[in-house]
Parts: C-alpha cells; structure tokens; sequence
C-alpha cells in the first residue's frame, strides 16, 4: 500500500522523469533541443544564439523567460560584451566560462550551475542563463526585471503616529525594509524554496544572538515537512507548521509593517518572508499580542496602556454582550433593574420571535453586512455598510421583528470586534459559542464557557513557548508590556522563555540589578 501511494505521489508531481533524458551534454545544439523540449508549447521562453567576433568565436545561446527580465540589461551586460570580445586560444585551456564570468559579462550576479532543475527553476524566476559550445557547464545571470509595487502604506494597519512603510509582493525590497531598520551583523537570512510546482522562495529570518536556538531549528524542520505543489502567501504556510491547528486562536502572526517586524526580532522572535506577499508571519506569537499596536511604542506610555485596556474591554464585550443579553431577559431577569427591564419588555413587545433567535439572526446579518463591505470596491463598501445597518435596523424595529435594545447590543458588538482586526474570525466563533451556551443554561452556560476558554487558552503552545506567558508570567518583568505598556526605561528585559541567549534590552539594566 506504502509504495503504491509512493507512486501515485510521484506521478502526481511528476518526479517519475528519468534524470538521464536531463542531462547537459557538450554539444550546444544538443542543449538548445533539451531546454525546448522542457519548455514546449511555452511561448513566453525566448531562445537567442549569437556568436563572438574573431577567427576563435565562441557559440552561445541565451535562455530567459520574457517580462520576467530586464532586456536592457541582456543586451548591454551580456549580448553586446561577449559578441564585442576576441577570444585566444590559450582561453580554452585555462576555462572559458571563467573568462566569461569575471572579465567579459557584467552583472552583479553570476554563477556556474550543471543542475537541470536548478536552471529550470532560474529562468522561471527572471534569471537568464547562458549556453557555451562545448562546455556541459552553464552560468546564471541575474537579470530579474518585472514590476513591482512600490512601497506605501500598509491598509490593515494603519497609525496616526508611526513609518507610513508597509511590505510588497517582492521578498528583495520586504528583506530590505528589514536591514535598513537592524543594522546588525547578527540578522540573518536563509533562504528556502517550498512548492514543488511554484518554487516559492521563503526567506527565514531571525537575530542570531536573541532568537531561541531551540525554537529556529524547530521552524526550519517544520518548514522542511511541507510537501505542497504550490504556496502563494504566508498563510500556507501558517496551516502546515502551526501549533494546535484546529483551535481558533492564532498561534503565528502576522503583519505587513516592517517596523512591527523589527520590534519582534529585537524580542527574539523569527519571522517568514514568502516572495509575491506583502504579509510576514512572525512566532512565537502569544495571546497578549493581540491588543497590541505599534503605535502603542510610539505614543506615550500612559495613554498606550488606556487604549490597550480600551482593545482589551472590546475583546470581552465582543463575546460576551450578546450572551450576557440573551441569559439576562431569560433566565435572571431579577438580576436587571426594574425600570431597565420594564423598558425592555416594552421594546419587545409585539416581536415574535425568542430573544435567543433574534440574536442570531441579527449577529448573522451583521456579519453579512461587514463581508459585503470588505469584498466590494473601497467606495461602494462604505456605503453598503453605513446604509445596510441603518436602513435594516430602523426596518426591522419599525415592523416589530426585531426589538430595538438588540439592534443596540448587535451595534455594541460588532463595533468591538473592530478594536482587534486580527481576532474577527476567532471572535465570531467564540460569540457564537457563548451565546448558544447561555440560551440553554443562562448566567451557568456562560461562565462554564469562560471558564472552558481559558483551559484551552492556557493549553496552548506557540513553538513550545506558553500562550499565555505574559498573562501567567514566570517572572515579574514579563507583566511591564501586558495590559499595561510600562515606561522605556522600565521595561529592562526581554520575555524570558523567547529570548534566552540575551535577554538584556537596556544598558542599565545589569547595573540596576532589577529582574
């Protein structure tokens, strides 16, 4: 059974290709015909032979794949040089391809290959390789040339105060925006390729000094297990290497700013570059970071820790409202002040439907509404939205099928949810579940709820480091950058589970000797 899957698998990717039928052979027009015949029926791969001047020329063809390239820079920096140079005879003896490579082509980036695969995969990602007569060894010249978004500011995470900077689709300028802001010998970056179809390059990149030594080799055998045919985003790869992947809470983050990359990798954590997207996956990633923002290290300290306890009350009133709601005005309506609940009452008179229903239906419609305005057009999206909600609210209360207070605990809602953009997905499952809980048992359902959350909150692991580390810390350092955004000078140590090679942050902090 093991070996008729084995051959299902290699027929599936097609790894059943004999590596003889691929193999570099000296004769130039031997080679030609191999590379059209990998290429068949694939008219965007351009084939020029050109050859030197003199009574020694020198046969070549080039092989690129078209608007994957810079011509300009095939033309002056390759063609035009070696048709222009005069080669002697003592050349051949010595090595031509090295001639080539360090006195004729011009370019930042040449290297010699004999691997068919890896001159298959080269091409296809702009690079143009060239073909010498006689010779079974090939040069890769780097000649990428499409185009690419520039640089500008990040939509799903905006700030008032902060680098307007956010990531692009080209992993090359992501890894730059990276080095401009750690200028420090000790980042590094390794480079691997996941898909068997598309090649995708992912960048691993992490402070050699700072990250966990356990946690990078954990990444990087992770990252090796991955047999997919294709990854176009981060997300891929999220699904295939994450912790408990059947719970909703994110136990790898993500983020398209450059200056929130920076910070974590100042904090020891590693982060995932994947070429063609513009978001970057960083981990370990804990419970806490979800009420964090990057502008809460920009603005002062104070008024960060009232907006994260802001984010913080948002989260709970976001899962917790409309349960709260549906086992008050069911089960513990003594609990509700009597002019309250006689205000209530009146509201829902004449509504046919049970509060728990109504609930329902209005969370689920706003849910409707909020995807609407997400998938359509910038500007038609605002105005499905604003117009869904008040259009369908006051419908709704004006003919009696739903009570006014529920369209207020809907709004409340779904209004909170948006303090935590990265948390809507986990949010909405959680809501659901409390709310389905507290329709059968009340206050009860609810608490047992809560209660059941936090055990598996408290299970989970990112990378082997406790998801609720700061929330439970080990020791007292790990509580300054929680709830609370304690002071620069304060806040002396890195968390201490992530960080475990150096977990000095400030100068001062060995002489202070506060820990």
């Amino acid at each position: 059974m093991i070996k008729l899957f084995d051959k299902f698998r290699k027929l599936l990717f097609r790894e059943n290709v004999k590596k003889e039928e691929l193999k570099l052979e000296k004769s130039l027009s031997k080679n030609i015909a191999l590379f059209k015949k990998v290429f068949e029926d694939d008219e965007s791969i351009i084939f020029r032979e050109f050859e030197s001047k003199g009574e020694n020329e020198i046969k070549c063809c080039i092989i690129f794949a078209d608007e994957m390239v810079n011509k300009e820079i095939i033309n002056e920096n390759i063609i035009k040089p070696i048709i222009e140079c005069k080669v002697d005879e003592s050349i051949f003896e010595f090595g031509l391809l090295d001639y080539l490579m360090n006195k004729v082509i011009i370019s930042g980036e040449v290297k010699r290959v004999k691997d068919i695969d890896e001159l298959i995969g080269s091409i296809l990602y702009g690079a143009t390789i060239l073909l010498v007569n006689d010779l079974e060894e090939v040069l890769v010249i780097d000649t990428k040339g499409w185009k690419v978004r520039s640089v500008s500011e990040p939509l799903s995470e905006s700030v008032v105060r902060g680098p307007r900077e956010g990531f692009t689709e080209s992993i090359k300028i992501n890894l730059s925006l990276i080095r401009r802001r750690v200028r420090s010998n000790k980042l590094k970056f390794q480079f691997k390729e996941i898909g068997l179809r598309t090649k995708t390059r992912v960048c691993i990149c992490y402070i050699e000094d700072l990250a966990n030594e356990k946690i990078v080799k954990e990444v990087f055998a992770r990252l090796e297990k991955i047999e997919i045919d294709g990854v176009l985003e981060t997300g891929y790869i999220e699904e295939l290497i994450r912790d408990s992947p059947f719970s909703p809470f994110n136990t790898i983050g993500y983020t398209e700013r450059p200056d929130v990359v920076a910070a974590k990798l100042l904090e020891g954590r590693i982060a995932i570059l994947c070429d063609g997207t513009p978001f970057v996956s960083t981990l370990p990633y804990l419970f806490i970071e979800y009420f964090q923002a990057s502008e809460d290290y920009y603005n002062n300290y104070i008024f960060a820790t009232i907006n994260r306890l802001i984010r913080i009350i948002g989260f709970f009133l976001s899962t917790s409202v409309p349960a709260i709601y549906v086992a008050l005005t069911t089960y513990h309506q003594e609990m509700i002040p009597t002019p309250l609940l006689l205000s209530i009452s009146a509201a829902r008179e004449g509504v046919p439907l049970p509060t728990v229903i109504e609930a329902m239906i209005m969370l689920f419609t706003f849910e409707i509404i909020r995807e609407a305005g997400v998938r359509l057009p910038a500007a038609i999206g605002q105005a499905v939205s604003i117009v869904g909600a008040l259009v369908l609210g006051q419908a709704a209360v004006a003919a009696r099928l739903i009570s006014a207070p529920m369209v207020i605990v809907t709004a409340l809602t779904g209004i909170s949810s948006f303090l935590t953009p990265q948390m809507i997905e986990t949010l909405i499952l959680i809501r659901f579940i409390l709310l389905a809980l507290s329709s059968f048992l009340g206050l009860y359902g609810y608490i047992f709820g809560i209660i059941g959350i936090f055990i598996h909150l408290m299970s989970l692991r990112s990378f082997g480091v406790p998801y609720m580390l700061n929330v439970s810390p080990i020791n007292k350092q790990d509580v300054k950058d929680t709830a609370i955004r304690a002071p620069w000078w304060y806040m002396y140590y890195r968390p201490k589970l992530i960080s475990d090679r150096n977990s000095v942050r400030k100068a001062d902090a060995n002489r202070r000797g506060r820990r």
